[in-house]
């Protein structure tokens, strides 16, 4: 769901704005040190950005938000600030939810330049085994183009399950509307791009940016999620680290060269970030400023990709910047709005004025991120009788069984487990720390997670309730878990941060064994 943002006074916004555009921006010139894996390193000041407004915008983001995980800004091609939140950590991937899109468009751009297919291009030539059998006039006449600019004329978005999600679900659902003239969020319609590519080259997108685009970028070990017929899904499911965003966002900012080599070119970065259609009328809206393919235009002439619970690459052109931002945070429109309200205003126009280059508070800033806890103390003697128990659980949805929670002394990690129709959820939660590990985690929160990266820590209250916080770390999502003793009796009740319905997960009872 879009969310509209709220009304701002924007008059120092656009002061600075008016002043930037008055100014000729810095043009990143082509260094062989592009070709590292890392992108280059340097501090505000030499950026010609004031330190204490970009430490304010940091430290903003930390009090008025508590899902940011990640946040790294480029200026002049440089990394002048970057942060995560503990327990985040650079080398950490994430889900990139509708973020996916800018890389699948990027695959159809190459594609294009390396004439595999046109954007003009019918969409039901790619497939004809899959179409229905009396083809509407409107499917007939579908192009690539309309995939990229969300305008295939769907009223109602097919489905987007990766179960059910497939070529043949696309063309079954009705489009209502003559392609190019209406637009409709259609992450399906992305998933199509996915698979235009995977049927002209035969590789998936994801290996097919391999040599195109991660390794120049120095990208490694991407992750994409694919559908029920081996389809990288391309609207969704991509896991990158925090740097890979900022990457293809500078990627992009250099209209497509990365050191000497040429990976996109320039006529596709402008096409693909410029306006192509309309998408609303609200000039204080930034869903409604224009959209190209697979990117958002933005306020003050810049555009971004961006995905559900605030995953961003955000690029402004005329302030030769960049900003990756990756969180569980349901207000996206909130975080754009400080953006323009915090960073624009950093960036110095006149570049003999005089800067302070002073870092070392927004270095404590960036020192100190860190997501909440849970407030509570270390075991004592008083709560350690309901541990190293196993509970029986009663009849859950989850189907699961039984509940045991394990500690060897006062200042080790509690290990939590949850057995259940032939799986072993289970992790360890440190007091006043986090401790990594993997685990599934149950349906009924936000959705089955396999095997996860977690971490996870703990607290006591008085009471006997044991709270136990636990962050899916390549995701949005964590979890608040509260296990309340009486007696012999436990009751477990959790709550995500984010989820797709906003539901609670069902709580469990349990009764210890003797």
């Amino acid at each position: 769901m879009r969310i509209e943002p709220i009304n701002l006074s924007c008059f120092k916004v656009l002061f600075f704005f008016l002043l930037w555009s008055s100014f000729p921006h810095q043009i990143f010139s082509e260094e062989d040190s592009l070709e590292s894996k890392g992108l280059p390193r340097g501090d505000p000041a030499s950026e010609n950005v004031d330190v204490n407004i970009l430490a304010d915008f940091i430290q903003s983001l930390d009090t008025k938000f508590e899902g940011i995980h990640s946040i790294m800004v480029l200026r002049n091609g440089k990394v002048i600030s970057e942060g995560w939140w503990s327990p985040y950590q650079a080398e950490d991937k994430h889900m990139l939810f509708s973020l996916s899109k800018i890389f699948t468009s990027t695959a159809v751009g190459i594609a294009v330049q390396e004439e595999r297919f046109s954007i003009d291009d019918l969409v039901v030539d790619f497939f004809p085994d899959d179409l229905p059998d009396k083809p509407s006039k409107n499917l007939q006449t579908m192009r690539v183009r309309d995939l990229l600019t969300m305008t295939t004329g769907h009223q109602k978005e097919p489905s987007l399950k990766a179960s059910e999600m497939s070529v043949r679900s696309f063309f079954d659902t009705e489009i209502a509307h003559e392609p190019g003239t209406h637009f409709k969020y259609n992450t399906p319609a992305t998933f199509i791009q996915s698979a235009i590519v995977q049927k002209v080259t035969g590789q998936k997108v994801v290996d097919y940016l391999r040599t195109r685009l991660f390794e120049p970028l120095g990208i490694t070990d991407p992750f994409w999620r694919e559908n029920f017929e081996g389809i990288s899904l391309g609207g969704y499911g991509l896991r990158l680290r925090t740097e890979d965003i900022a990457k293809l966002g500078q990627l992009y900012l250099q209209k497509g060269k990365w050191g000497k080599k040429t990976i996109i070119k320039n006529g596709w970065v402008d096409m693909a970030t410029s306006k192509q259609v309309s998408n609303g009328n609200n000039p204080n809206n930034d869903w409604s400023q224009g959209y190209g393919f697979q990117f958002w235009r933005c306020r003050f002439d810049s555009y971004r990709g961006d995905g559900l619970f605030s995953q961003f690459c955000i690029v402004m052109p005329k302030l030769d910047a960049v900003i990756a931002i990756t969180s569980g945070e349901n207000d996206m429109a909130g975080i754009l709005n400080l953006v323009w309200d915090k960073f624009l205003p950093a960036c110095l126009i006149d570049p003999n004025k005089k800067n302070n280059s002073n870092i070392s508070p927004l270095k404590e800033i960036l020192k100190r991120l860190k997501i909440d806890g849970v407030a509570g103390n270390a075991t004592t003697e008083s709560e350690e009788v309901f541990l190293n128990s196993r509970y029986s659980l009663g009849s859950n949805s989850l189907n699961l069984d039984a509940l045991e929670l394990n500690q060897d002394s006062h200042q080790d990690p509690i290990r939590v487990t949850l057995l259940g129709d032939d799986r072993k959820i289970e992790f360890y939660a440190g007091h006043k720390s986090w401790v990594r590990g993997r685990s599934d985690f149950p349906n009924g929160l936000v959705f089955d997670l396999k095997n996860e990266p977690l971490a996870a820590s703990y607290g006591w209250e008085e009471g006997h309730t044991l709270n136990v916080k636990v962050c899916a770390i390549e995701t949005p999502f964590n979890f608040t878990m509260k296990f309340k003793f009486t007696g012999d009796d436990v009751t477990l009740s959790w709550v995500p941060n984010v989820g797709f319905d906003n539901k609670f997960g069902p709580d469990l009872v349990g009764r210890k064994e003797k």
